[in-house]
């Protein structure tokens, strides 16, 4: 289980994540929604520690995520794979290759720097793709690639890490629909076939009722609502969001307020967003 107790950041004067505290059970698809700068992407780095909070505790098991370094550390951000938005693959190199970088965290740091893998690592390269049904392209470089092709490559990569714990930073966030659905029925499949907890942060409030059992709601760096999706009522979506929600800034699913009825008095705002 994954135990986050009163986690905060800041940078400078700014107050990116305010004191959150979630218990996460080894097995879980969260998704977690808000505005832009809400502290979604903060707090998932702060989790594989790639920042470093500025205060509060991140316990895994038994480990305390926050006190590791050197070696342990490696191990952790090996068992806790980062799936990024932008892909972050390297596109000279081919398909299978981007894929393998997930066993680096595994090898001497030699054989490391010269990209040397072992056949036994290469088969596991090679069933990550099929699990992600591009193993056809294990070949091809990853430049040539569509975006939702490119998105499969970086959870097969993750996949090959062998993790506990799968945290997907809006990885649907610059794809089309067709290919966005893919991405998520793929990190869907994984986390019921494997029972890896997956925490996703998404901008598509379709899709987070869509695929995940529980939805974390943030605002201002802090947890406004934690429930299942269908206790994500039009008041807790506006809680969530405000209730003057922007055009750039309203979540997939819902329209924004229509700014005659958002006039109206407080107690009838939160229901006044329309599907």
């Amino acid at each position: 289980m994954l135990q986050i107790e009163n986690l905060t950041k800041r940078f400078g004067d700014v107050t990116a994540v305010d004191k959150i505290t979630l218990g996460v059970p080894s097995g879980e698809m969260i998704g977690v929604i808000g505005r832009s700068g809400a502290g979604k992407s903060t707090l998932l780095r702060m989790i594989n520690r790639l920042v470093d909070p500025s205060g509060g505790r991140i316990v895994h098991g038994e480990r305390e995520v926050g006190a590791l370094n050197g070696k342990a550390l490696r191990d952790w951000r090996a068992e806790c794979a980062m799936i990024f938005q932008q892909f972050n693959l390297v596109k000279r190199l081919d398909v299978i290759t981007n894929v393998l970088v997930g066993r680096l965290a595994y090898r001497p740091l030699v054989s490391s720097l010269l990209m040397h893998f072992t056949p036994a690592e290469r088969a596991l390269a090679v069933r990550c793709l099929e699990r992600v049904d591009i193993a056809e392209l294990a070949l091809q470089r990853a430049d040539t690639l569509s975006g939702g092709q490119q998105q499969r490559v970086a959870i097969a990569r993750a996949l090959c890490q062998q993790p506990r714990l799968i945290l997907a930073d809006e990885p649907i966030a610059s794809l089309d629909p067709r290919s966005a659905r893919m991405v998520m029925d793929t990190l869907a499949r994984i986390n019921r076939a494997d029972g890896i907890t997956v925490v996703v942060n998404l901008h598509d409030l379709d899709a987070a009722k869509t695929y995940c059992r529980r939805i974390v709601g943030m605002r201002g760096g802090a947890v406004v609502f934690d429930g299942p999706p269908e206790r994500l009522t039009p008041a807790a979506v506006a809680s969530i969001y405000g209730t003057e929600i922007d055009a750039d800034d309203a979540p997939e699913g819902f329209s924004r307020l229509d700014p005659a009825l958002a006039r109206r008095a407080g107690d009838e705002l939160p229901h006044l967003l329309v599907h």
